[in-house]
């Protein structure tokens, strides 16, 4: 039987012990399951915030965001979550607040009256509230519509606390169901509305010009595409720009330029622009070159003189001590069990690729937890109390210790052949420096033909 909005937030006002500890949590699973980065700005440590986001990745986005925003965050979640046996717990006990959605079914009590009153009380009271205004996950290669909530919200609230800032963060996966992809959070600068603050939510003029106003804001910290075939593309575009004008950019900065990249990709289809499709095309077999090489447009710029290498070389030799090579093998063979069962059993269920990620998480984390607790076992019986209790405290940090020393193999291992590539086809690399400076050259063209399109 459906639960009412009351009894539902009766339920989560009772159970949210994991609140206060949520940000640190969350950044600490972030930085385990993902190669994390956070950019851009910041949300404001106290008071009262509204904080909108993207929603690709089901629930490791909110993970994400509070990771970003260093505070606790009380999240709307859609009511059919919080009395589900298998994730209705973490819901309630992180402080989400219910909202029913017209595709939950006939709402209950009549309307969301209950929820937006919880809102603007946890606003007055000086919480963080945070949502995705899209109302969905998923997998799309662009922002989808935003629904008119936030703005609602924030316009309903704003006669009681008047202006309060709306925080903007915006998610960006390099693979988001792959374990140890990279992905960024990316915080923009607060929302100008004050000019509608006094327009009221009942106001739907108000409502749809702030809703623009969000949905403007997060487009320009996401990669919104076309096709999600075109990310390779809009990225060369990007990073040839980049290594021939010798920029080294923060994530945020990248995401504007990938999202100027799109919007002048589209506006030369859109136009059937002859000179601009043979770029794209130029663009594309550049690409196309340097993946076959294993190569990136920063290394035809980069500096591979000898010395500069054997700095290099230097710079790594603690990778080839025995000591990192223990502690990646050990870190391996301790962890080797419960990731390939994590995967065995994540595999079986037909997932999107939106929520598989949370799936493997949550999976991993009760597979983990029982792997550990078997080796403390054992440690208990084999060597008593005293080693059983290094090993609930040594075996993770062993674990993610040689995690971390693998991977830095695996790039100094990439790195040593992107080099030795460089240096031994000297003919090929000059061919590809001088059509990556033409490529760059004429980007910088297309630019200035498609003005609408430069963010940088």
């Amino acid at each position: 039987m459906a639960l009412s909005v009351s009894r539902l937030s009766s339920i989560v006002y009772r159970h949210m012990w994991l609140l206060p500890h949520f940000p640190r949590i969350a950044r600490l699973a972030a930085f385990v399951y993902y190669r994390a980065r956070y950019a851009g700005g910041a949300v404001p440590p106290e008071g009262p915030v509204l904080v909108v986001a993207n929603h690709p990745n089901s629930l490791l986005d909110p993970m994400m965001v509070v990771a970003a925003a260093r505070r606790p965050l009380r999240f709307l979640a859609k009511a059919p979550l919080f009395p589900d046996p298998k994730i209705g717990w973490l819901v309630r006990a992180s402080g989400a607040i219910p909202v029913h959605r017209r595709q939950d079914g006939p709402a209950v009590d009549g309307s969301n009256a209950e929820m937006f009153r919880e809102v603007h009380t946890a606003l007055a009271g000086g919480d963080a509230v945070a949502l995705f205004p899209e109302g969905i996950s998923h997998s799309a290669s662009s922002l989808a519509p935003l629904k008119t909530g936030a703005a609602r919200i924030a316009l309903g609230a704003a006669a009681e606390l008047g202006v309060f800032p709306i925080v903007p963060v915006g998610l960006v996966f390099r693979e988001k169901d792959i374990f140890r992809s990279d992905a960024s959070a990316i915080t923009g600068e607060p929302i100008e509305w004050a000019d509608l603050a006094g327009r009221g939510a009942e106001d739907k003029s108000a409502v749809r010009l702030l809703t623009d106003r969000i949905t403007a804001s997060l487009r320009s910290l996401t990669l919104n595409l076309e096709t999600a075939q075109d990310r390779p593309l809009v990225e060369c575009a990007v990073r040839v720009w980049e290594a021939e004008q010798r920029v080294m950019p923060e994530p945020s900065e990248r995401v504007t330029r990938l999202a100027a990249t799109t919007s002048i990709l589209a506006a030369v289809r859109q136009d059937d622009d002859a000179e601009g499709l043979a770029l794209i095309a130029a663009v594309a077999r550049h690409q196309r070159r340097l993946t076959r090489l294993g190569l990136r447009p920063a290394d035809l710029v980069a500096d591979i003189r000898i010395s500069r290498g054997a700095g290099w070389l230097v710079g790594r030799a603690p990778l080839l001590m025995p000591l990192a090579a223990v502690v990646g093998l050990a870190g391996w063979l301790l962890f080797v069990v419960p990731y390939r069962a994590t995967g065995l059993v994540t595999d079986r269920f037909r997932l999107e690729s939106d929520v598989r990620s949370t799936w493997k998480l949550m999976f991993g984390a009760v597979i983990y937890l029982a792997w550990l607790l078997l080796l403390v076992s054992m440690a208990v019986v084999w060597f008593g109390v005293v080693v059983a209790l290094l090993t609930a405290v040594l075996v993770p940090v062993v674990g993610m210790t040689g995690l971390l020393v693998r991977e830095m193999w695996r790039g100094s291992w990439r790195d040593a052949r992107r080099y030795l590539v460089l240096r031994s086809r000297r003919s090929l690399m000059d061919t590809l420096r001088a059509n990556q400076r033409e490529l760059g050259q004429r980007l910088d063209a297309l630019a200035q033909r498609f003005p609408s399109g430069v963010q940088r």
